[in-house]
């Protein structure tokens, strides 16, 4: 019977035009191929990243209903929220939600024991080995990825994130019942840039050219002491000299949003508490102190 069901297949494929040794062949030329692709894949090196931008960040604060709260008066967007180790993670949309999830957007988690700051950001890549990246970034002298959630360190200690797609928002973030305005400011489109406070540009950039490569590097920039890193979809991490005294840490953020009248903005900033603050370094944009005095800028995108 079996051997009936063989004689079969192979007068269908004689048939259709293919002898079965053409058929073998090509059967062979397409598992070779395969397995020439993946051993590709595990042999080429993890670092420099193909980077596909930045994704999202995240802040950490004493009350996260509160700050979701505020940034809901900010921009005018949808808020998602997580159960997450006792509390509620909330996450404000820098875009409308696809079926995929891949949308950017700002995580505000819940402080405990840490100060009040920026926790980290994330980068997309096009490939992210994190075994093959730990072998590269430790035989450099760096400390590979930290936790479950793979953050690396860079020389001060700033966490980046890593993810390839489909990434985006995580799956049991679901529409939050918060009670929040629904009719913000701004209307956000996505992350722009991260800037940095490093300790020492010069030593921190080998590092940045490991993981990035060095065709990312843009100029220098005098006052403040600065370098910009270029990375796709139109987004960028700053590296920027701390200020003597200061620790290195991620000085502030920056969310690129649809044209605003900047006058009626900053007035309404004001008014919900918001600390407006100048920005001759970067004139283009809206800068402001959150309510709980962290740094974010408003780029309008032209």
């Amino acid at each position: 019977m079996q051997r009936g069901n063989n004689d079969n297949i192979q007068t269908k494929i004689t048939a259709g035009g293919t002898s079965r040794r053409t058929f073998l062949t090509g059967m062979g030329v397409a598992l070779s191929s395969s397995l020439a692709c993946a051993w590709a894949q595990s042999t080429a090196p993890a670092l420099p990243l193909k980077n596909l931008g930045l994704e999202h960040l995240d802040i950490v604060v004493p009350d996260t209903a509160a700050s979701a709260k505020f940034y809901m008066r900010v921009f005018k967007t949808k808020l998602h929220q997580q159960p997450f180790q006792g509390s509620i993670r909330y996450f404000i949309l820098l875009g409308d939600l696809p079926a995929n999830r891949q949308v950017g957007y700002v995580a505000i988690g819940a402080a405990g024991n840490r100060p009040t700051s920026i926790g980290h950001y994330c980068s997309l890549a096009e490939r992210y080995d994190r075994t093959g990246m730990a072998k590269e970034i430790e035989a450099a002298g760096y400390k590979s990825a930290q936790g479950g959630f793979g953050m690396w360190p860079d020389p001060d200690g700033l966490e980046l994130q890593l993810f390839q797609p489909p990434a985006g928002l995580v799956t049991a973030a679901v529409p939050s019942d918060l009670p929040v305005e629904t009719n913000g400011l701004v209307t956000p489109l996505g992350v722009d840039h991260v800037m940095l406070n490093v300790k020492d540009i010069d030593a921190s950039l080998p590092y940045y050219r490991l993981v990035y490569g060095r065709d990312v590097e843009g100029q220098r920039q005098a006052n403040p002491q600065r370098l910009w890193l270029n990375l796709k979809a139109d987004t960028r991490i700053g590296l920027q000299k701390a200020p003597a005294g200061v620790a290195p840490r991620i000085e502030h953020y920056c969310i690129k949003v649809a044209p605003f009248d900047r006058e009626r903005v900053t007035a309404r900033l004001k008014s919900i508490g918001a600390e407006v603050l100048a920005s001759p370094d970067e004139p283009g944009v809206l800068r402001f102190l959150d309510d709980n005095k962290i740094m974010v800028e408003l780029k309008p995108n032209m």
